[in-house]
């Protein structure tokens, strides 16, 4: 008896796109792996879970990353790597492309939304001190205007 999963972890694991796994038992270029496959990207998958809960508990959603390497990478023995093709690699770049100029023009909006309603404030802050001063002006004391009546003596 053996230790079967020592030679799991001295391998280069590389998933192509119809599911065919490839292993190589030393380390390799990405070059090379992308020559062999034109028109692929090779890219390095990990594992997480995610911290979406407000209390910090993790929720127990495990997210796959994937990171594209550049041709110099070295495929490291021990770790799983995917082939994607150029397409995806570019439908993703638009896609995020894309999330990021949302975003921005959200944030813009929740800016303008915001810079509006503090201008309202401000209006209504203005209007607000006009009319005290308005009514200060108008509240003077009443002087009565009468007129003197001469007493005849009788």
């Amino acid at each position: 008896m053996g230790n079967c999963q020592a030679t799991e972890s001295s391998t280069v694991v590389i998933e192509h796109a119809g599911g065919r796994v490839e292993r190589m038992y030393f380390p390799v270029s990405a070059s090379e792996v992308m020559k062999r496959n034109p028109g692929h990207h090779v890219a390095l998958i990990t594992f997480f879970f995610s911290k979406s809960d407000q209390n910090g508990e993790e929720s127990g959603v495990r997210v796959t990353r994937i990171k594209l390497l550049k041709p110099n990478d070295t495929l490291l023995l021990g770790h799983v790597y995917r082939l994607v093709s150029s397409q995806e690699v570019a439908m993703a770049v638009r896609a995020r492309k894309y999330e990021k100029m949302m975003k921005k023009e959200q944030m813009e909006r929740q800016r303008k939304v915001e810079e509006d309603m503090k201008d309202k404030v401000a209006e209504q802050e203005k209007d607000r001190q006009r009319n005290i001063q308005t009514i200060t002006t108008k509240t003077r004391q009443w002087k009565p205007s009468l007129q003197s009546i001469s007493e005849i003596a009788s």
